[in-house]
Formats: structure tokens, sequence, C-alpha cells
């Protein structure tokens, strides 16, 4: 099993940045594709970005495109979400999630989206946007 811890969150005025990290343990989590997910109150938990094992394949929802950066350093097993341009709407925990399911998966699978497509998951970092 992976263990993920995010950090990073915390409350910034509209159209400031922050970096969130997730870093994780238990197991090498270098050959699994990862994921950020965010939820705010009274809605269900929205996909955010996905990045693949190797780091070379990246998605995003299009709310975030041109503002949000997903990365990951396997050597360190971290992966970083840098969110710039901030807005009120990015309030939510995010969370770090894991594909644990399928190891070094081909670039030819269909880049993971869902929630249910994830395995293991942080406890979640508050970000909170100010207008």
């Amino acid at each position: 099993q992976v263990q993920l811890v995010e950090s990073g969150g915390g409350l910034v005025q509209a159209g400031g940045s922050l970096r969130l990290s997730c870093a994780a343990s238990g197991r090498t989590f270098s050959g699994y594709t990862m994921g950020w997910f965010r939820q705010a109150p009274g809605k269900e938990r929205e996909f955010v970005a996905v990045i693949s094992w190797g780091g070379g394949n990246k998605d995003y929802t299009d709310s975030v495109k041109g503002r949000f950066t997903i990365s990951r350093d396997n050597a360190k097993n971290l992966v970083d979400l840098q969110m710039n341009s901030l807005k009120p709407e990015d309030t939510a925990v995010y969370y770090c999630a894991a594909d644990l399911s399928h190891k070094y998966p081909p670039i030819s699978r269909p880049k993971p989206t869902t929630a249910a497509d994830f395995d293991s998951w942080g406890q979640g970092t508050q970000v909170t946007v100010s207008s």
C-alpha cells in the first residue's frame, strides 16, 4: 500500500498562487499514475489533474488549464500541484491519489480521470481563495 500525505494548502487572495505537495511512502510510486482531485462543500469530488508514471503525459480539467501545473519527482516520491491565478471557485479540499491497479501502464491506455479509478488517497489539504 502507498500512504499519501498532502501539504501546502492555505488561505490566499484571488490571483495568488499556492503549491501543493503530496509525499508518498510505504512503497515506491514511480510506476503508477498519480492525480489530484478536489471537493468543495456540498459538491462531489472532482478531477483536477493527472500525471503519467514517467511524468511525460498530463491532463487537466478545463477550468484549471493554463493555471495549474502537475509535476512529479519519482526519486523523492513527490507529486506537486502548482496553482496560479487562483479564483474563489478553486476553494476546496484538495486530495492526492494513486492508481495502484496499473503499474507502468502504456501510453495508449486512457488516463484515469474519475475518483473510482484511484485506489489510494491522502487526507486532503484545504485551499481557500478569498475574493
